[in-house]
């Protein structure tokens, strides 16, 4: 029996990871094609293996993407796939504005040796992956209705890979990209302040791309101000410690920084404890500005609607903040002024809002 959705109206989605929102029988095919050894051969199978039912810690979650990489990265044909596909995906869980992000660099990284005569094998540079994604998201625009953009990801432990990441942000901002992010191991002491990845940031201030950071997932609330401090970030991925620090968190409440949450996500990766209140409780409580989102519903064995599910089924959130939430998601979105104003608007028509021009007040 299919369950009835959390919330079946328009959503909007900032936080999701491309490879880890990849559809298993993609992953197979590659694999068998490519020749890569996977740790299953069929869906059932891989999803067990890959698939997360149980919360581990950061590291042993990001262990997981080693299984399954190998039959994507490298490959022409796969990378481009993968993106038509996310936009599919999205479309059917009622999304109409999706930001989705990955590393260039690791999606180019393939450890498999190429097949000559097979012209969608062969080295991958960075900037052809960010092409190939764009290409795809375009293709899914324009087959599944859904507006996509995407956010390229340095990696916390290769700072020397950052430089390059923020010139692919400013050559492909015509392209889908939006943004630039920093993502993986956050208890990698420092690693916010790599000289790589300041000067990264730094670049990305100069050329007006925007910033978000993973932050005060699995680090500590000085991490979140690290990335709202020295790397400028506009919004925090995750952020739930930033709740550790009071004074850090009014302040940016008062700022209306956007935090990007991720509920089952931080359940499964020991982020959150189940013995304690949610932060998205005291996000909601306090009128905070935050998104639901899914981050790597691949290893989650998830879709968006768990997300929503878990929080009105076991935190009582109700669909009148449901659509208070996507519209500040909306509003913090990493669109031009003129097409965040359209995103807003066609969220309020769908919620049966009068316009923002009528209206007698904007929701925060």
């Amino acid at each position: 029996m299919t369950q009835t959705p959390a919330f079946n109206m328009p959503k909007v989605e900032l936080h999701v990871h491309l490879d880890g929102a990849i559809k298993p029988e993609t992953i197979l095919y590659y694999g068998r094609k490519r020749g890569v050894t996977l740790p299953a051969d069929t869906v059932e199978g891989l999803q067990n293996i890959i698939g997360m039912d149980k919360p581990l810690t950061l590291p042993e979650f990001l262990v997981k993407f080693n299984y399954y990489m190998p039959a994507i990265a490298g490959c022409r044909e796969a990378i481009k796939r993968i993106a038509y596909e996310f936009v599919e995906m999205k479309a059917k869980e009622g999304v109409v504005y999706v930001e989705v992000r990955y590393s260039p660099h690791l999606l180019a990284n393939s450890k498999v040796k190429p097949i000559p005569w097979n012209q969608t094998e062969g080295d991958l540079t960075p900037d052809e992956v960010v092409h190939l994604v764009s290409q795809g998201l375009q293709e899914g625009e324009r087959d599944f209705g859904v507006k996509v953009r995407s956010i390229l990801c340095c990696m916390r432990h290769e700072p020397t890979w950052s430089p390059e990441v923020v010139e692919l942000c400013k050559k492909y901002q015509t392209q889908t990209v939006v943004a630039i992010d920093l993502a993986g191991d956050e208890t990698i002491a420092g690693s916010s302040l790599f000289p790589g990845h300041l000067q990264a940031y730094e670049e990305a201030v100069k050329s007006g791309i925007h910033r978000t950071v993973h932050a005060g997932e699995a680090g500590s609330a000085e991490v979140v101000k690290e990335a709202v401090d020295r790397l400028k970030a506009e919004r925090v991925g995750h952020g739930y410690h930033t709740l550790d620090d009071e004074a850090l968190y009014k302040r940016l409440r008062e700022e209306n920084m956007h935090f990007e949450v991720c509920p089952w996500s931080s359940y499964l990766t020991g982020s959150w404890k189940p013995d304690t209140v949610h932060p998205v409780v005291r996000f909601r409580n306090d009128q905070a500005n935050y998104s639901i989102n899914s981050d790597d519903p691949l290893i989650f064995k998830s879709t968006l609607d768990t997300d929503y599910q878990m929080i009105k089924q076991k935190m009582g959130f109700t669909e009148e903040e449901f659509k208070r939430l996507n519209i500040n998601a909306a509003k913090s979105s990493f669109l031009p002024e003129d097409e965040k104003r359209e995103l807003v608007e066609l969220l309020r028509k769908a919620y049966g809002m009068p316009p923002l021009a009528s209206a007698a007040g904007q929701p925060r």
